[in-house]
């Protein structure tokens, strides 16, 4: 199994408040949310009006279709054009998994 996460930097041009922040900060989530069917959260700058940091994470069996998919988003929203995107950084996790391998888990249960 492969799990890809991704920081986005974004900067929101003519946010006056958090609340008008949050409301771009919501429309970029929820298009990813929809169009990607990922995970997306806001992971950084949450006390500040212009910027922000969101979280992305994906899971799949091909290290490079899992890289595609974040660079994928990442041009999905810039071209969304709500926000400026200022950094973008990914890492991939490489978990090993053979058919069979987890077993019967029920057992270890509380």
């Amino acid at each position: 199994m492969v799990v890809g996460a991704a920081l986005v930097d974004l900067h929101v041009h003519g946010s006056q408040s958090l609340k008008q922040k949050r409301g771009v900060v919501r429309s970029i989530a929820g298009r990813l949310r929809n169009r990607f069917n990922v995970s997306v959260a806001e992971v950084g700058g949450q006390d500040t009006w212009q910027r922000a940091v969101l979280g992305l994470t994906v899971a799949g069996t091909e290290e490079g279709a899992v890289r595609r998919r974040l660079h994928r988003m990442l041009e999905a929203v810039e071209e969304m054009h709500l926000a400026e995107v200022t950094g973008f950084d990914v890492e991939v996790l490489l978990l090993p998994f053979e058919v069979g391998e987890l077993g019967d888990e029920e057992s270890d249960l509380p």
